[in-house]
């Protein structure tokens, strides 16, 4: 079969993806710059295609429950947001982690903090990496750098959630979000049927059906050794996917001697500034993680046994670095370069930055 190659925004990519993967559901509320996402749902109608049901909730708080709901039921289910509606959405997202329900959130961030700017941000590392919500859970956490990532990683997040019962979150920026680019859609994937759902999610609440009692959905524990030995178990999951599900990319990094570490649109920029300073007879790699949670922490500490400094280039002002560093653990220099207020950095910036910080 040929492949379907279509120019898309980033937003589109991700609710072409979703129809394509067989998403049951999506639940939103807009706001910029991620609203492309349910409106080409809405344009597409995939209630009439493959039944899925796309709504857009009175408040990202009542998205956020609706996503618990589905997924509650087995569903393949979703929902997206910028950054101060995922604000609204954390106590949903601590309740699905706790429930140990799969789901995946879109974050295309904006800057903050209070209503900030619609302009690109990359400053909700700390809310997604360090959990945002209350208590001791993770969110797994990949972070696009194109348009296609932005469909691909559609699939790979809900395969990583229902593989670890877990909520996932694509975090995105406003750069890839709005920027076009082609891209190769995936083939149409049929939704589950109910015997596939009770099949592959028997914990979920599907009603008494065939002489099944349904199952209770909550995160709620009373019993202090109960809900005690419920975290440990959250941990041990944790730990499986820190050992196996770390994603990131190597470029020009076999000879570095500095090295830039960047995700999603700062890893694009940082890509121009290597070309320009390996030119200049600079030795400059770019390490850019794919998950950011979890982190290439054993990657990073590797190369601080080969690099003579480190630079964290994000459109923050210095969230990442602090991974970086403690990856490190002091054997080299780290410093971090950022702009805020959604101004985005030149190579050149990052280029004079690195010789600035580091040389």
């Amino acid at each position: 079969m040929a492949e379907e190659v279509k120019l898309m925004k980033g937003n589109e990519a991700i609710a072409y993806a979703a129809i394509r993967y067989g998403v049951d559901g999506y639940f939103g509320y807009p706001i910029t710059p991620q609203s492309e996402i349910m409106e080409t749902l809405m344009v597409e109608k995939p209630w009439e295609t493959t039944g899925m049901v796309v709504l857009q909730a009175e408040s990202e708080i009542a998205a956020i429950n609706m996503v618990y709901g589905g997924a509650g039921t087995g569903k393949c289910v979703m929902t997206s947001s910028s950054s101060p509606g995922i604000s609204l959405k954390l106590e949903g997202i601590s309740y699905l982690a706790g429930a140990e329900l799969p789901c995946l959130i879109v974050n295309v961030m904006r800057g903050g903090p209070g209503l900030g700017t619609i302009q690109p941000s990359q400053a909700d590392y700390f809310q997604t990496v360090k959990g945002g919500g209350h208590g001791d859970y993770r969110l797994i956490a990949l972070a696009p750098a194109s348009v296609q990532e932005m469909a691909d990683f559609v699939g790979l997040g809900l395969d990583l959630s229902f593989k670890y019962n877990t909520p996932a979150m694509i975090l995105a920026d406003g750069i890839i979000g709005q920027m076009m680019e082609k891209v190769v859609l995936p083939e149409q994937r049929p939704r589950k049927t109910e015997e596939e759902i009770l099949r592959d999610s028997p914990w979920a609440a599907r009603g008494k059906t065939k002489g099944r009692k349904s199952n209770v959905i909550t995160s709620l524990e009373l019993d202090a050794a109960v809900m005690e030995a419920n975290n440990l178990r959250f941990q041990a999951t944790y730990k499986r996917i820190e050992e196996n599900e770390v994603r990131y990319q190597e470029i020009e990094c076999a000879d570095a001697e500095y090295l830039l570490v960047a995700f999603g649109s700062s890893a694009r920029i940082c890509q121009k500034a290597v070309e320009m300073a390996r030119a200049e007879g600079i030795k400059l790699g770019l390490l850019r993680p794919i998950t950011l949670w979890p982190f290439p922490t054993k990657v990073i500490a590797a190369y601080a046994d080969q690099v003579k400094g480190m630079l964290s280039v994000e459109l923050n002002a210095g969230q990442m670095v602090e991974d970086v560093r403690l990856a490190v653990n002091g054997k080299v220099k780290v410093e971090h370069f950022g702009r805020l207020g959604g101004i985005v950095y030149t190579p050149d910036e990052i280029l004079a930055a690195l010789k600035e910080k580091l040389f």
